[in-house]
């Protein structure tokens, strides 16, 4: 499936940037002396060292294509291309997205590579084309990579399903006893309504972890954003616990004044540490946040 494809680049492609750009600046020395004829020489070991390359090209400043190849003819422009001026803007080696390719609707990666001269001017960009399936294989780690992935998958949804089966289970503890306050309202007891409150902070609280590790862990979603999934799920799941326990603390005091006064320390006691729950939470969000705007400025 392509989707899954997709998702095992995503997990791969820093090895697999490392390695061609690992074999770019090997065979290609930037800011030397250098001339078309050396380039051409180091492409074809480069090309013979990548054999599932699917083309290799050179492009000049402009963007126009140098030399034919099977894929392209000389003259063709690149220039509004990404991986052209991405590699420009940054003067290094960069991975593109799989995206389609023209020539058959596939799904291709594409790495390019500025190459400078002693004064620094740019002389051309050297792209390779590359299937999926191919960059996949080239950095699959071990024979057991799709095996150990496929394992991973498995524990995850079964671990999200026994989580789901909590969380609906509290969901129809905290409904029952809701009901139970409902139908007894004029003799109902305030314990009930708090209970039935807990449980079903408690289950939205459950859920909320469930649907990030499903979506993230077995549906793949979110991979680019891993960072910001994992700090939001985290900040909504300690936010219900720590209103689960505010309830409670609640509970205790109104509990503990009508019948057990002497037991009120305890309550004083929960209620201070749901306080230094909420401080810790503040700290984890305010570095949480800082950390997601430093990514966002690189």
């Amino acid at each position: 499936m392509l989707s899954k494809d997709i998702i095992t680049y995503s997990k791969i492609r820093y090895e697999l940037r490392a390695y061609i750009c690992y074999l770019f600046t090997q065979n290609i020395k930037n800011y030397r002396p250098t001339t078309l004829e050396s380039i051409l020489t180091a492409t074809q070991k480069i090309k013979d060292e990548i054999e599932v390359a699917d083309c290799i090209y050179i492009l000049d400043p402009k963007g126009n294509q140098i030399q034919n190849n099977s894929n392209h003819q000389t003259g063709d422009n690149f220039a509004h291309k990404a991986y052209f001026f991405e590699a420009i803007r940054d003067q290094k080696c960069v991975l593109t997205d799989p995206y389609p390719s023209q020539l058959n609707g596939k799904l291709v990666i594409t790495a390019s590579y500025p190459i400078y001269n002693l004064q620094r001017e740019l002389l051309f960009v050297l792209c390779v084309d590359i299937s999926l399936k191919k960059a996949i294989s080239i950095s699959s780690p071990s024979r057991f990579y799709n095996l150990f992935s496929n394992f991973s998958i498995g524990m995850y949804f079964a671990l999200s399903t026994m989580l789901t089966l909590i969380s609906i289970l509290l969901f129809i503890k905290g409904i029952s006893s809701f009901w139970t306050a409902s139908v007894h309202f004029r003799s109902f007891d305030i314990k009930e309504v708090f209970e039935s409150t807990i449980l079903l902070t408690l289950s939205l609280a459950i859920f909320d972890l469930v649907k990030a590790i499903f979506e993230e862990e077995v549906l793949g979603k979110n991979i680019g954003e891993s960072h910001r999934a994992i700090h939001k799920t985290m900040i909504r799941f300690l936010g219900s616990i720590v209103i689960a326990l505010a309830i409670e603390a609640l509970m205790l005091v109104f509990k503990f004044t009508l019948s057990e006064p002497d037991k009120i320390l305890y309550a004083v006691y929960l209620t201070g540490g749901v306080a230094m729950l909420l401080i810790g939470l503040s700290v984890y969000v305010k570095f949480a946040y800082e950390a997601i705007n430093k990514d966002d400025k690189h």
